[in-house]
């Protein structure tokens, strides 16, 4: 007799049942020591709540919205991870009314900023006024002061103007004649911007484009979309598209939020992978410009988004891979060679990602 029968011998009774077992009545006292023992699959997080005001937004969203299922996705997790969002795609695919949409789900303040050649930093952040009353100066404060911010056409306006944006997007606070003035969370931007029109454009540097946690691209409708959204705008006819959308999260809701998914527990071995993922892009031979350490914890922080919005309170390299294309993509310069061969940065991240082992 081995000893595994020896041992199961000792635990049966005279009919041959075995009596040690792991009892799963919620009505009968379990022990500390059987609790430790079982496996518990329930969520260590509750995130019911969460999950069912998702399922509303998104509900709200494609009453007006045909497809781009994807997209959303994405801009509900960086909501969820506290991240900006850079939208690019041709006129007339739907991405201002997107932004917009998703600003009447949310309770927040808010407030669209369209960029244009002649836009100042000032007429962002706000100047001073001098009152005559008071004989002082008073700060006014810009529009950048609000909790969602829609920057229509960022690459519109000139480089001074674009850095006006550095300091708020990266630490919530601007700092205006020596005064430092923090911004009310949550603080979010959604900026868009059109890929194929050059002229009177100023293009982006990569510092400005580090801050934004994706870069979101927006293709063309398929076919059968682009009938559903012929039907559906021949029965709005006139009507306002957005006055029946309801508001679903509360400031307060997304600031629980955000801090909920920061507790989504995510493996040592999979940090690994997302370092490893990161570090091939500085190593390849296609790429003139890898990503930084900022990268990895957006993908990180992405990743555990993807988690919350799938209901899951754990990491899986499903969402991992998810979250590194939009992440990265625009952290990434193309060797010159390669761009002129027309290859893009999404096609080599894939390749990396499919040629990283994934944690076993």
């Amino acid at each position: 007799m081995t000893e595994f029968e020896n041992n199961n011998s000792e635990n049966t009774n005279p009919e041959g049942q075995n009596t040690e077992h792991i009892n799963i009545d919620s009505t009968s006292p379990v022990t500390n020591e059987q609790e430790s023992d079982n496996l518990n699959f329930q969520s260590r997080l509750d995130l019911e709540a969460l999950q069912n005001s998702i399922v509303a937004i998104k509900q709200e969203i494609n009453s007006v919205i045909v497809g781009q299922h994807k997209m959303i996705d994405q801009l509900l997790v960086a909501i969820l991870a506290n991240g900006h969002v850079l939208l690019e795609g041709v006129p007339g695919v739907a991405k201002t009314i997107t932004a917009k949409l998703l600003s009447k789900t949310l309770s927040l303040d808010f407030s669209r900023i369209q960029f244009t050649p002649d836009l100042m930093p000032s007429d962002i952040l706000g100047t001073s006024v001098f009152d005559m009353s008071k004989s002082t100066f008073d700060f006014k404060k810009g529009p950048i002061f609000s909790n969602f911010i829609l920057i229509d056409e960022i690459n519109r306006a000139p480089a001074k103007t674009q850095a006006a944006l550095f300091e708020v997007m990266e630490e919530r606070q601007i700092t205006v004649e020596g005064a430092t003035y923090q911004m009310e969370a949550p603080f979010l931007t959604i900026a868009t911007q059109n890929p194929i029109e050059q002229e009177g454009t100023y293009r982006l540097p990569e510092a400005q484009l580090d801050r934004f946690l994706f870069k979101i691209t927006i293709d063309y409708p398929n076919l059968e979309e682009e009938v559903a959204i012929l039907q559906r705008e021949n029965v709005l006819q006139d009507k306002n598209k957005l006055q029946d959308i309801k508001a679903i999260f509360s400031q307060q809701d997304i600031i629980k939020y955000q801090a909920l998914v920061k507790q989504i527990v995510i493996e040592p071995q999979l940090l690994e992978y997302i370092a490893k993922i990161v570090t091939n892009t500085r190593e390849n031979v296609f790429l003139y410009l890898g990503a930084s350490p900022r990268a990895s914890i957006a993908i990180l922080n992405a990743a555990k988004g993807y988690a919350a919005l799938r209901g899951r309170d754990f990491v899986t390299p499903e969402d991992i891979k998810d979250a590194a294309i939009p992440v990265l993509q625009h952290r990434v310069v193309v060797a010159p060679e390669r761009e002129m061969e027309g290859v893009a940065s999404p096609e080599i991240i894939k390749q990396i990602i499919d040629t990283v082992e994934i944690p076993r």
